[in-house]
């Protein structure tokens, strides 16, 4: 019995013994990836603009609201999915990766954020929607695309 415990203690320090390695190498290969991606991604890494999205463009896309749920119930894109924005990663299997992926926040700042995440882990099709809802709304929610037009043909 004390031989088997022994072995035991043996063998727990030495997995915390390497458990500082392993972390060091996720780390490393972590900023890999996102040095690898900063590298790749256009200026803008993944940014569009409300007047982008022609309005038959909304239905055919997966829109995340990144805002927690007390914003998501005071009003949000129709259609959209409330997924906090620190959830993202955690959630990623039931975000697609076969359809655009559209993610907003209030201003677009934690939306970039979670976006950056998803892009880095793989999620190529997401976009990040410039100005977050507040933008949005201010250039006409869904028609944003049809305001933009018919002002540019005066």
């Amino acid at each position: 019995m004390i031989r088997r415990s022994t072995a035991l203690v043996g063998i727990t320090l030495a997995a915390l013994a390497l458990t500082p390695n392993a972390w060091a190498d996720n780390k490393a290969a972590a900023i890999d990836e996102m040095e690898g991606y900063l590298e790749f991604v256009d200026y803008g890494g993944g940014v569009i603009f409300a007047e982008q999205i022609p309005k038959e463009e909304w239905s055919k896309m997966m829109v995340i609201d990144a805002r927690d749920p007390g914003q998501f119930a005071k009003g949000h894109i129709p259609g959209a999915v409330n997924m906090d924005w620190r959830q993202v990663l955690a959630k990623r299997n039931t975000i697609p990766k076969n359809k655009p992926v559209l993610i907003y926040c209030n201003s677009g700042s934690l939306s970039a954020q979670a976006g950056f995440a998803l892009r880095v882990a793989g999620w190529d099709n997401v976009r990040i929607l410039q100005g977050g809802m507040e933008e949005w709304k201010a250039k006409g929610g869904f028609d944003a695309a049809a305001k933009a037009t018919s002002a540019a043909k005066h």
